[in-house]
């Protein structure tokens, strides 16, 4: 018995492969969903949390050569700016709102870990009025 020319046409064009494609596309497309679903939604083991609120210091070792101090007494504040000869950090530049040689001595000391003898030594002052 033979086929139907029609039925023999869709034979040679292999109809049963173009009818399964669009089903595993469907199962892949499926597939994928549910394991991208499970992989998002998992709980992710986050040790450290972001801690915004908390100040961090950061300890600093360098040799401090010169202490430059501009007094301005208009403005009633003192820049620093500290020259140093670590190759990484090359200079410091500090604001204070004082301009009291003592108070501008003790402020330096006390950033840079240094004694006020210390600073007395590097420091070179120029006031501006």
């Amino acid at each position: 018995m033979s086929l139907p020319r029609w039925l023999q046409k869709a034979s040679s064009l292999n109809l049963d492969f173009w009818l399964l494609l669009p089903i595993l596309a469907l199962a892949f497309w499926m597939g994928g969903e549910v394991i991208s679903d499970r992989v998002l939604s998992r709980p992710h083991g986050i040790v450290t949390e972001l801690e915004a609120n908390q100040r961090t210091q950061i300890e600093l070792s360098f040799t401090v050569q010169v202490i430059q101090v501009l007094i301005d007494k208009n403005r009633g504040a003192t820049q620093v700016k500290i020259k140093t000869n670590d190759s990484e950090l090359k200079k410091l530049e500090f604001e204070f709102p004082t301009t009291e040689f003592e108070q501008v001595e003790k402020a330096i000391a006390l950033e840079l870990g240094l004694s006020r003898e210390d600073v007395k030594r590097l420091a070179r002052y120029q006031i501006e009025d």
